[in-house]
Parts: structure tokens; sequence; C-alpha cells
């Protein structure tokens, strides 16, 4: 028996822009198609489009705060959007493109207050990637999310989905860490629900 070692290492780009980090969360997929037809996928994944059963229950109860303010009297909040297109970045507050290497990775990054029972969105219009990699103000966090492809085997791709959260204050962090704890497990569906429409359709058009 023969066995290779392989050592060779490649750089990811979302270790460009939050290389230390306080909490992630990685979800893998395997695809039945080809790296070419997984990136066309994934490069046409549609954020707004992506539902499970649990999932929008979630978004569902994640909505709750602001039904209780609009009954006591506060402004609404704005309705999300009907889509959010991945490449080229989402149109959400908070929210900006941070880079992509063709068909190997896609890097988006958000500042806010992820922990507060309605977010608090950092405004990041004209902040440039490098602006986000060097943000250090306290009592705010980021979060740098990616989709990275590989191929497995001869005709088929792994995609991987990580989320990284930086929280830059003592007091931040520990208000986080309780509420990583509630959201973990529906972040988790959230992201193999985003996994499974990429594979639905890479295979799709493959065949």
């Amino acid at each position: 028996m023969t066995t290779t070692t392989s050592t060779s290492t490649t750089e990811m780009l979302i270790d460009r822009y939050l290389p230390s980090f306080d909490w992630t969360i990685v979800e893998h997929t395997v695809v039945e198609a080809d790296r070419a037809a997984t990136w066309e996928a994934l490069c046409a994944l549609d954020l707004a489009q992506v539902h499970s059963p649990l999932m929008d229950a979630a978004m569902a109860v994640r909505g709750l705060p602001d039904r209780f303010g609009r009954l006591r009297g506060r402004p609404a909040a704005a309705p999300p959007p009907v889509h959010l297109p991945l490449r080229g970045g989402p149109s959400l507050p908070g929210w900006l493109f941070l880079g992509e290497i063709a068909e190997r990775e896609i890097v988006l990054g958000a500042v806010g207050r992820f922990w507060q029972p309605q977010i608090e969105w950092y405004d990041v219009s004209g902040m440039t990637p490098e602006a986000f990699a060097a943000f250090a103000e306290p009592n705010w966090g980021r979060i740098a999310a990616n989709f990275s492809l590989r191929s497995y085997g001869t005709s088929r791709s792994l995609v991987s989905y990580e989320a990284r959260t930086s929280v830059g204050d003592p007091d931040s962090a520990h208000r986080f860490a309780r509420y990583w704890t509630l959201v973990r497990p529906f972040v988790g569906h959230i992201m193999r629900a985003a996994l499974a429409t990429i594979a639905t359709d890479a295979a799709r058009r493959a065949s």
C-alpha cells in the first residue's frame, strides 16, 4: 500500500479579513456536480429565497420584538428585501462584500450589535474590505462569512459555509455568548438550508 501525504495549503480570503475570532460555525455538503457548475449555482444564490419550515419559524420568532414594539407605538422596522443576491453583496444594513476568488471562495462581512433583541447595524457604506479587517471600535461585533469550494473526486464538489464572529470588548462578548448559546442551532440550520439550495441548483445545472 502506498500512502501519499500532501502538505500544500491554500490561503483563504476569510483569513485575510477576520483571521482572529471568538466564535465560529462551519457546515459542509457534498454536491453532485463539478466545481464549475457548483460555482455557477453559488453565484446565483438568492439568500432571500432560502427556506425551510424550521427556518421560517425561526425568522418569525426573531421578528417578535419588532411586533411587540409596534403595539407600543414604536415605528416598524423596514421589511426584509425580496431578493438578496449573494454575489455583489447582500443589500442589507451592516453588510458588505469583501471579495471572491473565482470557483473557490466568496466572502461577506458585517458589523453590528447582533446580541440585541433588535439588531443594531453599523453604517458600513463606503467601508473598504481593508477597513473592515482593521475595525476595532468597542461595543460592536464583526461577522465574516464565506462559501468555499473544492473538488471532491472527479465529478463532485465540497462546499463549505463558515461564519466567524469577533467581539472587541468583554461586556459585549459576554452578551453575545449568551445570545449565541440560544441561536447557534438555528444558525446552523439556516446554513445547511443555504447549502442544500446550492446543491440542488448545481445538480440541476450539471444534468
